[in-house]
């Protein structure tokens, strides 16, 4: 029987590393069909579907909560994993400092700031003001 290498649902080629490991290869095709497109639809109905349960008051808003963040951790599993690994690698060289790492202009001198507006004229005099009010 002749068997076909894995192909990589990103660029539609096999990979080296599923080749020679089988447990890569399925692993690989859960991954492609949890996080896929056709996962991804089926989330999006169930999320339609959970606001109009909630809108109709047909499901408990805690039961809402729980199927999204259920989605959440789904679509976000590779995320969370990626952090959890890089908190138990340990690096030779020491990681820069985040002043380091934020390169910032220095704020313009307050004199390039815009002038400040001219002062206030006082309000022109006006003969009908209060002439409704009788004199004490």
């Amino acid at each position: 029987m002749n068997r076909l290498p894995p192909v990589d649902a990103a660029s539609g080629y096999a990979s080296a590393s599923a080749i020679q490991n089988p447990l890569v290869a399925a692993s690989a095709w859960v991954e492609g069909a949890l996080l896929g497109p056709l996962a991804t639809a089926v989330a999006v109905l169930a999320v339609a579907g959970l606001g109009f349960l909630l809108l109709t008051g047909r499901l408990s808003v805690k039961r809402g909560v729980t199927i999204l963040c259920g989605c959440f951790i789904l679509f976000g599993s590779s995320t969370i994993a990626q952090g959890i690994l890089a908190g138990f690698q340990i690096e030779s060289a020491p990681k820069p400092s985040i002043a380091e790492r934020i390169v910032a202009e220095p704020p313009p001198p307050l004199e390039a700031l815009a002038p400040p507006p001219p002062p206030m004229q006082p309000p022109r005099y006006d003969p009908y003001a209060g002439a409704a009010v009788p004199p004490r």
